[in-house]
C-alpha cells in the first residue's frame, strides 16, 4: 500500500476517532451521532477500483435476496467456481472501503489455490443495493450470503470462510453464530474452518490504537463511544472450528499484535501465520507457498490438532505458525 493511501487511511480513522468527541461536547441526536459514524468507518468509495481490469469469463455474477431485507435491496455477489468440480470453497467477506472490483486479485489468489470462491458486496458497497452499512446490516448480509454459500456448496466439510479486514470481525461474527445454532440443535459446525487476514481485536482497540499517538484526544475513552462495536475478541473463542489467523509484520495500517491476541484467546485447533514484509494487503502473494499450505493443513486438521509450523526457507525470517512471539 502506497505512503499517500495509508496517510489517507489514518486521516479517516482520526476522523473517525474525532467524531467521538461530538459524543461528549456536541447535543446532537444520537442517530446523527451514529450515521456519521458509519459514513466515517466504511468510507465507502463508489465506482470500480483504478486497479480492476475485468472479470474472468467464468465467473457468474448474480443478486442474493432475503426475507429480512428491506423491499428493493440485495447483495450483488460473484461466484467463481474452481476447475476441479470437487474442490473446497471459500465465502469472501471483505473490508471496509472497497467493494468487490478492489477486492479481485485476493479473490483471484485464493481461486487459484484451488478453491471456488464466493464473495460478496455489503449493501451499500458497488452493486449492492442498500442503505449505509452498519454492523448489524453487514452481519445480516454475511448470514444472507451464507444460506447461498450452502446451496453453491452442499459439503459442509468443504466449506472454508475467509474475511480480510474488518470482514475478519464481520467472519467471526458469522462462525460464532454459526456454532451457537449448531450446539442448540446437537449438530457438527456447518464449516470447515475460518480464515481471517490483517483484522483487529475490536473497533474501540483499532481506534484507540490512533488516540494513542494524539495526545488531544488519547485520554477519551473511545472503546466506550463507539455504537459499532465489532467485538471479534470475544466472540473467537465460541467459533468451535479450525482457525487460521494471518497477518502481516510490516501493517502500518493495523497492527499484527491484534492478530497475536484473537490467536491467544482462541480455542485449538489453531495456526498463526505471521508474514514479515507483509502489508495490510499483500500478505496472501507474499506469503505464497506458506499461505496456501497453512489453508491446506486447515482443510485437514481434526478437532484436537492441527499439523506442525510451517517456516520460510532461504535467508528471509520465519513466518512463524503456531505460538506467536512473545510481545510487550
Amino acid at each position: 500500500m502506497s505512503s499517500p493511501l495509508l496517510t489517507t487511511l489514518r486521516r479517516r480513522w482520526l476522523a473517525l476517532l474525532c467524531m467521538t468527541v461530538l459524543v461528549v461536547g456536541l447535543p446532537v441526536s444520537c442517530g446523527v451521532l451514529q450515521h456519521t459514524e458509519r459514513e466515517l468507518l466504511f468510507r465507502i468509495e463508489p465506482g470500480t477500483a483504478g486497479w480492476y481490469r475485468g472479470l474472468p469469463k467464468d465467473v457468474q455474477e448474480f443478486d442474493i435476496q432475503s426475507p429480512h431485507f428491506k423491499g428493493g435491496q440485495n447483495l450483488h455477489a460473484w461466484w467463481w467456481p474452481a476447475a476441479r468440480r470437487d474442490a473446497p470453497s471459500i465465502l469472501y467477506l471483505h473490508g471496509v472501503r472497497w467493494n468487490l472490483t478492489g477486492q479481485a486479485f485476493r479473490i483471484e489468489q485464493l481461486r487459484a489455490m484451488g478453491y471456488s470462491v464466493l464473495a460478496i458486496d455489503y449493501r451499500g458497497f458497488g452493486q449492492s443495493k442498500g442503505d449505509l452499512p452498519s454492523e448489524a446490516s453487514v452481519y445480516e448480509d454475511a448470514r444472507a450470503a451464507w444460506e447461498r454459500f450452502k446451496a453453491l456448496q452442499p459439503d459442509a466439510n468443504k466449506r472454508l470462510i475467509y474475511g480480510h479486514s474488518l470482514g475478519g470481525a464481520v467472519a467471526i461474527d458469522l462462525a460464532a453464530d454459526l456454532a451457537a445454532q449448531a450446539k442448540k440443535d446437537q449438530v457438527a459446525v456447518p464449516a470447515r474452518g475460518l480464515v481471517i487476514e490483517s483484522t483487529f481485536t475490536s473497533l474501540g482497540d483499532a481506534v484507540a490504537q490512533v488516540a494513542e499517538s494524539n495526545l488531544p484526544v488519547k485520554w477519551l475513552p473511545v472503546r466506550w463511544l463507539l455504537s459499532q462495536k465489532f467485538d471479534s475478541i470475544d466472540k473467537i473463542v465460541d467459533i468451535d472450528m479450525p482457525l487460521l489467523v494471518v497477518h502481516g509484520l510490516a501493517d502500518a495500517f493495523m497492527p499484527s499484535r491484534f492478530s497475536e491476541q484473537l490467536f491467544n484467546a482462541a480455542n485449538e485447533p489453531k495456526k498463526l501465520l505471521l508474514v514479515p514484509g507483509g502489508t495490510h494487503n499483500n500478505s496472501m502473494s507474499l506469503g505464497g507457498n506458506q499461505y496456501r499450505q497453512a489453508i491446506e493443513s486447515l482443510m485437514k486438521s481434526k478437532p484436537a490438532q492441527m499439523a506442525g509450523p510451517f517456516k520460510r526457507s532461504g535467508t528471509a525470517p520465519d513466518i512463524s505458525l503456531g505460538s506467536p512471539p512473545s510481545t510487550s
